[in-house]
């Protein structure tokens, strides 16, 4: 059974919830590793990275551990109740255990309250992914996905100019974590105005939903298992390696320039605002696969030059934090094109939702071993970033036996 049509007003209330909500999403998962340093250093009572850097993988663990639960749990809530009403849960869980942050008096309180944070952002980005695609004609599918992808980079530069103009100090950073639960507003405005899905709602008609069941059917296993496996290249990298970049700076520029941390999370969010429009475009133009294959080549390369070849803060290091932050961004853009295409519509929150923060589990663990390499190579963020981003060559891999979807209609 076909959906009517959306009316253009309502797929432009669509596109601007789903917008804000993963730009809020960006900012919140932008502010820890702003506040980080600074924060652990409070909270452990040293300034000595062999041990920051541990917590850091920590806490960036449970984060990711979080996400990957929420994208299970919300998207499940959004194929069984729909997807607006699921989205506005997902938005006000994550404000309010960011806002928590302020209260945090150990290091594990800050991971347990990152924890539940992560929950909801989990969950808005399969929510808000569904809702566009469903909403938009597919001819517009590639720029919607752009759109979607940047908004979170949107939020990433956001906290990046903030945090250049008024740098974050171990006795300031509670404010910022505070500042996070700002967004619940934004709730009340999805609750009140934004359409629920014509697509998902002429679907439930039909049938029963059993998303979980589906995914894992006979018929998805296969396809979902690997969309895990390319959403987890990208986010191993990106959460392993890249969301270091901010720490890196400020231990090499150390109280010279407190601003530091500030202009790198700058210069990479715009890079990568860049990359989320450009990854749907290579996807629309060469295809899903070699356009996978391309960004992960892209990633290798780029990331490869900046770890073994930078050594002190500079316009070199600027330049290399923008370039790093477009390649590997630019996975963001491609995931919401091609995770939608292959799922059907009674499946497709639960299905891309698992698929992508899935991928977060593998994370969390590529989170912890550079944790991990980071004491072992006496507090090199360098080397040990360098040891990670090796995974972009299992993504060159394994992405020729992904279906390709280019040309082809949702599914329903």
């Amino acid at each position: 059974m076909n959906a009517p049509p959306q009316r253009r007003g309502a797929q432009w209330l669509v596109l601007a919830a789903a917008f804000l909500g993963w730009m809020f999403d960006g900012l919140e998962m932008g502010i820890f590793p702003v506040v980080a340093r600074p924060a652990l250093q409070e909270l452990l009572g040293t300034a000595a990275d062999q041990q920051v850097g541990p917590w850091m993988g920590y806490i960036t663990a449970f984060f990711l551990l979080g996400a990957a639960a929420g994208g299970l749990v919300f998207g499940w809530l959004g194929d069984r109740v729909g997807r607006v009403r699921a989205m506005v849960a997902s938005i006000v869980t994550y404000s309010i255990f960011t806002g928590a942050c302020y209260f945090a008096q150990a290091a594990w309180q800050l991971g347990v309250f990152r924890f539940l944070a992560a929950l909801g952002m989990g969950g808005e980005w399969s929510l808000g992914v569904a809702l566009v695609m469903e909403c938009w004609p597919e001819n517009r599918r590639p720029l919607m996905a752009g759109v979607i992808g940047a908004a979170a980079n949107f939020g990433y530069a956001l906290i990046g100019l903030m945090t250049w103009v008024v740098p974050v100090r171990p006795d300031s950073w509670r404010w910022v974590m505070l500042a996070g639960a700002v967004p619940a507003v934004l709730a009340l405005f999805i609750s009140l105005l934004v359409p629920e899905s014509e697509r998902w709602k002429a679907s439930v008609k039909t049938r029963t939903t059993h998303p979980l069941k589906e995914v894992f059917g006979p018929n998805l296993a296969g396809t979902t298992i690997l969309a895990i496996v390319f959403a987890s290249v990208a986010l191993i990298g990106t959460w392993g390696s890249v969301q270091w970049l901010p720490l890196w700076a400020d231990k090499m520029a150390g109280k010279t320039l407190p601003q530091v941390k500030g202009i790198t999370m700058f210069a990479q969010s715009v890079g990568a605002i860049l990359g989320c429009f450009i990854g749907p475009w290579i996807g629309a133009v060469m295809g899903r696969r070699p356009a996978y294959f391309a960004l992960c080549a892209a990633s290798l390369l780029s990331c490869g030059i900046l770890f073994r070849t930078v050594t002190e803060f500079g316009a070199g290091f600027v330049i290399g934090a923008f370039v790093v932050g477009g390649a590997t961004a630019a996975f963001y853009g491609w995931l919401p094109l091609y995770l939608p295409e292959l799922f059907p519509t009674r499946a497709r929150a639960t299905g891309q939702g698992l698929s992508f923060n899935a991928g977060r589990i593998l994370a969390a663990v590529g989170a912890i071993t550079q944790g991990a390499l980071v004491s072992h190579y006496e507090g090199s963020y360098a080397r040990a970033g360098a040891v990670v981003t090796l995974i972009y060559l299992v993504g060159m891999v394994l992405i020729w036996f992904g279906r390709e979807t280019k040309g082809r209609p949702l599914p329903e």
